[in-house]
């Protein structure tokens, strides 16, 4: 078993170091860049709009009703369960990680990754609306492989360029729902577990090194309710989202802000460490550009995509799935999708971080880098929560269990994700095969190393980002015109016909029921 996971880490090492290349990190941030400049920095001018279609409108019949149509959900299940895949471990050991490895300065580009990030998301949002299509059984199915093929693929000369495109990037999401959707999750769930809920008697006994008995069996019962939920399909994992989320997000928050209040005295130094570290990174990381481009920058990225997902083309197969008929309203979900889960959770996170017994001590010294005696990324911060919940380690056991809500929605997540890839693939009547073959994948994060399991599911993020993001910016135009054929008739009264679907026949039916309503 040893030599098998050397190989991997071996093999794994030289992917992950090309797609996460200065090729792969100019597409991400480049891409994100373009939408927004095209669309007029539209998380910005249009701030108010998003902000009242996303969470002004959270608690309108419209939005939260159930849908009774086959395979359709609505706008929050669709946010929920997007954000189910998107809040994960990455929020939370992601973020430490990051900090770990990069400095404070970090978590600057994890909010410049999220700040285009928006429109990445938005654009991949819209065009999954748009290219999106009924399947065999009658259900909504959309994601970079539909606009891939049936968008890139429409252009003169592109037609096999688009479909090879497609078809790389379902196996792609296939093999990161093993990853950032399977493995790496569990891996967190496992740590974390482990050490703050301890049994000694399953805890001492060994089975491959580094790997207990106890790791074995949290693997097991996390696997058996994997299967209960996925199985039954997106309806029930939107179903239990919907419960879940907005339950666990909330309680995060509030435990976060409480450790932040308690530590007020360090909030300000913790912000200046993060602007100044961002470019001039401490001494722990080393000096010169080149460091700062390695380190800190591509930290800041990679657990930026980590968490929010902006730019994989992963959450848009759940939001096509939406009974909103308009692109940009979808567009719009995935816009408050990113700053939700980066701008919010994840500051949470690095503010807990870093106030937690000052910058110069606590859990983790800003100055030299170093983490506390007994710590690593995956258990930071239930030590930074135990410093203020102290009292038979209540700070450990709550990031423990807010660890596993998290990692265990964002399994649920993606498993849709892969099974739409598979869809796309073998076709909807086989899908069952994929969820069956990714609730045994939930074991093998129970038994990889911490690193390893994040090396995994970085790469395959990253091969899951190229096609979906050549994609986005060859249509980025067309995101533009959708954009504004939604502006003029909402926002100037314009009366023109709205651009809900590529396809002539899907236009005219989605035309029809917007009149009837």
């Amino acid at each position: 078993m040893d030599k098998f996971l050397q190989a991997i880490e071996s093999v794994n090492g030289e992917i992950n170091s090309v797609v996460w290349g200065a090729f792969g990190l100019l597409l991400l941030v480049g891409t994100g860049i373009i939408v927004t400049v095209l669309t007029k920095f539209f998380q910005v001018s249009h701030v108010g709009l998003w902000f009242k279609h996303t969470l002004g409108s959270m608690f309108k019949k419209d939005v939260i009703k159930h849908s009774k149509e086959k395979g359709v959900i609505s706008p929050f299940q669709a946010l929920c369960t997007a954000l189910a895949a998107t809040v994960g471990t990455g929020n939370i050991a992601g973020v430490a990680a990051a900090i770990c490895v990069g400095g404070a300065g970090s978590v600057f580009w994890m909010w410049v990754a999220a700040f285009f990030g928006m429109m990445t998301n938005y654009a991949e949002n819209v065009l999954g609306i748009f290219y999106r299509r009924k399947n065999e059984n009658d259900e909504w199915a959309g994601g970079a492989m539909y606009y891939l093929a049936d968008g890139l693929g429409k252009k003169r000369g592109m037609k096999y360029v688009g479909k090879v495109l497609a078809i790389l990037f379902c196996i792609f999401t296939m093999l990161a729902s093993f990853g950032i959707g399977s493995m790496g999750q569990v891996n967190k769930i496992v740590t974390n577990v482990a050490q703050a809920f301890d049994v000694s008697s399953l805890s001492s006994v060994e089975v491959f090194t580094g790997v207990s008995l106890y790791n074995i069996i949290i693997g097991a019962i996390i696997m058996v309710l994997t299967a209960l939920i996925t199985l039954g399909g997106l309806k029930r994992i939107a179903a239990v989202a919907e419960k879940i989320v907005p339950f666990m997000v909330v309680l995060f928050v509030l435990g976060s802000l409480t450790v932040i209040c308690v530590n007020y005295a360090n909030v300000f130094p913790a912000f200046k460490a993060i602007f100044v570290n961002a470019f001039k990174p401490e001494a722990f990381v080393g000096g010169g550009i080149g460091v700062v481009i390695s380190k800190v920058v591509t930290q800041g990225f990679k657990r930026g995509v980590f968490s929010n997902e902006a730019g994989l083309g992963s959450s848009v197969m759940v939001h096509s799935n939406s009974n909103v008929k308009e692109p940009v309203k979808q567009g719009m979900w995935g816009v408050f999708e990113v700053f939700a889960d980066t701008m919010v959770v994840c500051t949470m996170t690095a503010l807990v971080i870093l106030t937690a017994g000052g910058l110069n001590g606590g859990v983790f010294n800003a100055v030299t880098g170093e983490i506390a005696a007994g710590y690593t990324d995956a258990t930071l911060v239930g030590g930074a929560f135990n410093t203020v919940f102290s009292w038979g380690n209540i700070g450990e056991k709550f990031i423990a269990i807010t660890m596993f809500l998290f990692a265990f929605t964002t399994i649920l997540g993606w498993s849709h994700y892969g099974s739409k890839a598979w869809e796309y693939l073998f076709g909807a009547k086989t899908t069952v095969v994929f969820r069956i073959i990714h609730v045994i994948t939930v074991i093998f994060g129970a038994v990889l190393t911490s690193s390893l399991a994040w090396d995994i599911s970085d790469t395959f993020n990253g091969l899951m980002m190229i096609p979906n993001l050549i994609g986005v910016l060859a249509l980025s135009p067309l995101v533009v015109k959708i954009t504004n054929n939604y502006l003029r008739r909402e926002k100037k009264g314009e009366n023109i016909e709205p651009m809900y679907n590529y396809d002539p026949e899907i236009q005219a039916q989605e035309v029809a029921h917007k009149t009837e309503e």
